[in-house]
């Protein structure tokens, strides 16, 4: 299997001296070519762990590789990381300085990154690659003078200029309307498909994974509970969390809605055993119980299957029937 493009091995985020768990021990791989959709509540660490990726976090654990390069964290580089891996924000109006016209918004990064080239030239390129056409149209207007989704445009058109290898989407459509959700998704699908490029999009919306994902990571306090391809992890969840968000989504047939108690933990005080234990229907409703599983949920910590192909879940009651090796940890 060739390398991935993004590699991250145990990483940890934290603030408050340490107080505070954002990203816990993650390690997921994003090959060339591909989007991972990285789902799950508000809170859970979606974005402070891409911010990571591009070192706008420090890792407090944990290691982070871009094309087989490790990130330390030096100025060159972040330098050479970020030409790479380009951001894509959330809300466009805010990522675009208002006293810039789109020309400038456009030649920055080309400028910073010292990229070769008529800039003119390569800027016209970059926002009819966008679907800002004729790219003449826009050069010399401003933000406000430009929808919400031709703004995103923008932002898009500023971060393929440089040509990355990977753009981390952070909630890219959340800040738009319904009518111009489906043209931007595809537009993003475009660069996949025609330049390889690889897509981390974060999203609470399980509607953008069905529409542009190839595979689905869902977090929770910290941590991914579940991964894999998005037809295995839309259409048949292993993971009491993923049910219940997947229970609410109106396109998702013949599933019992399930609604969590309770707000998400602080994650300064992290449940000890299953972090998602104090949520879980099963938990609620008796059934871990009747499992055998509740001692486990409320006293051992669980994470990701080591194996299991691509659909990998971190749960006792999934996991309660592998056999156990001789070093399991996991057994009381």
């Amino acid at each position: 299997m060739p390398e991935p493009i993004v590699a991250l091995t145990n990483v940890q985020v934290q603030f408050g001296g340490g107080r505070v768990h954002a990203v816990d021990t993650v390690s997921l791989d994003v090959r060339r070519g591909e989007v991972v959709a990285l789902v799950g509540e508000s809170g859970c660490g979606k974005t402070t762990l891409i911010r990571s990726i591009v070192g706008l976090e420090p890792l407090a654990a944990g290691s982070i590789h871009i094309d087989g390069e490790p990130l330390t964290g030096s100025a060159r580089n972040l330098r050479s990381v970020r030409r790479r891996v380009q951001m894509i924000f959330q809300d466009p109006t805010g990522a675009l300085n208002p006293r810039h016209s789109i020309y400038e918004a456009v030649a920055e990064g080309l400028r910073i990154h010292k990229v070769a080239g008529h800039e003119p030239a390569l800027v016209a390129d970059a926002l009819a690659s966008a679907g800002l056409r004729p790219a003449q149209r826009y050069l010399r207007r401003f933000p406000h003078e430009l929808s919400g989704g031709q703004r995103q445009r923008v932002l898009i058109a500023a971060a393929m200029a440089l040509q990355p290898s990977q753009l981390l989407a952070d909630e890219p459509v959340a800040s738009l309307d319904a009518s111009i959700r489906g043209e931007i998704l595809a537009l993003m699908r475009s660069f996949v498909d025609t330049a390889g490029v690889s897509i981390i999009a974060v999203t609470h919306d399980l509607g953008l994974a069905w529409n542009i994902a190839d595979r689905v990571a869902v977090m929770y306090l910290g941590r991914i509970v579940e991964v894999g391809t998005t037809e295995e992890v839309l259409r048949r969840p292993r993971h009491p969390y993923t049910r219940a968000l997947l229970s609410v989504v109106p396109e998702i047939e013949g599933m019992e809605q399930q609604i969590l108690t309770g707000e998400t933990p602080d994650p300064s005080h992290i449940p000890a055993g299953c972090r998602f234990h104090p949520r879980c229907p099963l938990m609620a409703s008796g059934e871990a119980q009747a499992m055998g599983i509740a001692d486990l949920c409320r006293g051992v910590d669980v994470e990701l299957e080591p194996e299991g192909g691509e659909h990998r879940v971190a749960c006792h009651a999934v996991t309660r029937s592998r056999p156990p090796m001789p070093d399991d940890r996991r057994a009381l």
